[in-house]
C-alpha cells in the first residue's frame, strides 16, 4: 500500500470533482478525524489515519483491502470510480436527479433514466455533468450522466433519456 503519485492524485481528483465539485477537500479534512487515500493493487481506498497505521503492520502481499475502495485505475491510468464510493459522495454531491418510484427498479436493473422517470433535478446541471441519481425518499442509488441541461429536460419528450446510467447498487430494493 502506498500513497498515491501527483498524477494518480490528479485523475482521480478530476473524476471525483466531475461528481462532487470542490468537496473533496471535505473528504480528507473530516471532523472525525483525518482520511487519506492509498493504492493497494491498482484499487484506491478511503481510509481514516488510524486505520492506516494499523494496516502498515501486515505485509503486502497478505493485505486483501483496507477502508472503502474508491475505485480503481486501469493500465491506461484512467480512474473507474466504484459504486462503494456512493456512501460518501451522496452527501457532498452537486448536481443530484431523483427518479420516481417506478423508475427506480429500472435504474437499478441497468437502464438510462428517461423523463417521464425523472422526479426532480438540480437546477443549472449542464450537459454531461456528472449526477448522483437519488430516489425521491433521498436514497442514493447510483451514478449517472446528466445528458440534457435542466432547462432542456423541461422541452423534451417523455420518451428522451435524460440521465445516462454509469453506476448503481447491486442490490435491488423491494419494500
Amino acid at each position: 500500500m502506498r500513497p498515491l503519485t501527483e498524477e494518480e492524485t490528479k485523475v482521480m481528483f478530476e473524476k471525483l470533482s466531475k461528481y462532487i465539485g470542490d468537496n473533496i477537500k471535505l473528504l480528507v479534512d473530516r471532523p472525525d478525524g483525518s482520511y487519506c487515500f492509498r493504492l493497494h493493487n491498482e484499487r484506491v481506498y478511503y481510509m481514516s489515519e488510524k486505520i492506516l497505521k494499523l494496516a502498515t503492520n501486515i505485509s503486502r502481499d497478505k493485505l486483501v483491502s483496507v477502508g472503502t475502495c474508491f475505485g480503481k485505475f486501469t493500465k491506461s491510468i484512467k480512474f473507474r470510480l466504484h459504486i462503494t464510493a456512493l456512501d460518501f459522495l451522496a452527501p457532498y454531491a452537486k448536481f443530484k436527479v431523483w427518479v420516481k418510484p417506478g423508475q427506480e427498479q429500472s435504474f437499478l436493473y441497468g437502464n438510462h433514466v428517461l423523463k417521464s422517470g425523472l422526479g426532480r433535478i438540480t437546477e443549472n446541471t449542464m450537459q454531461y455533468q456528472g449526477v448522483v441519481v437519488y430516489s425521491m425518499t433521498d436514497v442514493p442509488l447510483g451514478f449517472g450522466v446528466a445528458a440534457k441541461t435542466t432547462q432542456e429536460c423541461r422541452r423534451v419528450d417523455p420518451m428522451s433519456i435524460v440521465v445516462f446510467h454509469q453506476g448503481r447498487r447491486r442490490r435491488v430494493h423491494q419494500e
